[in-house]
C-alpha cells in the first residue's frame, strides 16, 4: 500500500517593522512632555548633589546726563549702584517665584558686581559723555541642579533696577547682552560661553 504524498507548504515569514529605538542622545526640551506637549517640571529626585556655579553677564546704556549723575552718586532715588546690588541678589533667590519651572534651591553664594565704563569720544572730551553699567551675577549651590536661572536673574533684575532710578532724567537707555559666561558642575561638566559678538548680528542682540 502506498503511502500518500506529503504536501509541504513553505510559507515566508511575516515582516515586521522593527521598533523605533529612541536616541537618547537627540536634543530635546526637557520641561516639555513629549507625549502630550505640555510644561512639566523636570524630576532631579535621582541626581546627585554636586557643586554647582553659573556667571552671568547684563549691561545698561544710558546718555550723558543719567551717567553724568550716576558717577557723582547725585540721582535723587539714592545709591544706584547700591540699590541695585541688592535687588539682584534678592531676586536671584526668588527665581522659582518668577520662572514657573525652576526648581527651588538652597543657595550657597550670591555675588552681584556693578561697574561704571564710560564711553570713549575722543573728538568732545570736555562734554559729559554717555556710558553703560556692566553686571556680573555668580551663584553657587549643593544641589541636584543647576543655577543658571538664579545667576541670569540676578543679571537682569540689577539692570532692571539701575533702568528704574535713573529713568526720570531720561529714558534713552538700553539694556544689553544678558547671557551666561559660564557654569560648572552637574554631569554636563564646565560650559563656557564661545559666541562671538559677530555670529549674533542681525539677531537683535
Amino acid at each position: 500500500m502506498s503511502l500518500p504524498h506529503m504536501l509541504t507548504i513553505h510559507t515566508k515569514p511575516p515582516t515586521s517593522t522593527p521598533a523605533t529605538i529612541p536616541n537618547n542622545n537627540e536634543p530635546r526640551l526637557t520641561h516639555t512632555d513629549p507625549e502630550t506637549g505640555k510644561a512639566s517640571m523636570v524630576s532631579v529626585t535621582d541626581k546627585p548633589p554636586t557643586h554647582r556655579t553659573a556667571l552671568a553677564v547684563s549691561s545698561i546704556w544710558m546718555p550723558s546726563v543719567a551717567f553724568d549723575l550716576l558717577k557723582r552718586n547725585a540721582h535723587k532715588k539714592g545709591d544706584v549702584l547700591a540699590v541695585a546690588q541688592i535687588a539682584g541678589i534678592q531676586a536671584a533667590k526668588q527665581t522659582p517665584n518668577l520662572i514657573p519651572l525652576c526648581h527651588p534651591l538652597l543657595l550657597t553664594h550670591i555675588s552681584v558686581k556693578l561697574k561704571l565704563v564710560e564711553d570713549e569720544d575722543e573728538d568732545d572730551k570736555d562734554q559729559p559723555r554717555g556710558g553703560r553699567v556692566e553686571i556680573q551675577s555668580s551663584v553657587a549651590c549643593m544641589g541636584n541642579t543647576g543655577v543658571e536661572m538664579e545667576a541670569l536673574t540676578g543679571a537682569t533684575v540689577a539692570a532692571l533696577t539701575v533702568f528704574d532710578m535713573c529713568k526720570a532724567v531720561g529714558k534713552d537707555m538700553v539694556i544689553g547682552e544678558i547671557k551666561v559666561l559660564e557654569k560648572t558642575g552637574g554631569k554636563s561638566g564646565v560650559y563656557r560661553h564661545q559666541q562671538s559678538s559677530s555670529e549674533r548680528q542681525g539677531h537683535g542682540i
